[in-house]
């Protein structure tokens, strides 16, 4: 009785992760498509083609957050001089 309470919850747990795991791998895929255009590049006139490996992304995403922490800077150093007049 014991081994097949061990076998179902195994199964059960096993059902869990794939889920999981199929979850993850779908919203990993769908990064790029889901973005609106405002937030595709710096220039939202023309989106970046979408990056057909891992590593494309991966340098796509970093190219990005750099833009969006210099254009925050920017903001911020715009308001104190802003500020300071």
């Amino acid at each position: 009785m014991r081994a097949i309470f061990g076998v179902l919850s195994l199964l059960v747990v096993l059902a869990i992760v794939g889920v999981m795991a199929k979850k993850q791998l779908q919203a990993v895929n769908s990064i790029g498509s889901s973005r609106p255009a405002a937030q595709a590049g710096a220039d939202a006139t023309t989106a970046a083609p979408a990056a057909s490996t891992v590593r494309a992304q991966s340098q796509q995403i970093q190219q990005q957050v750099l833009n969006d922490v210099n254009k925050a800077l920017q903001q911020g150093t715009d308001r104190n001089e802003a500020a300071e007049k």
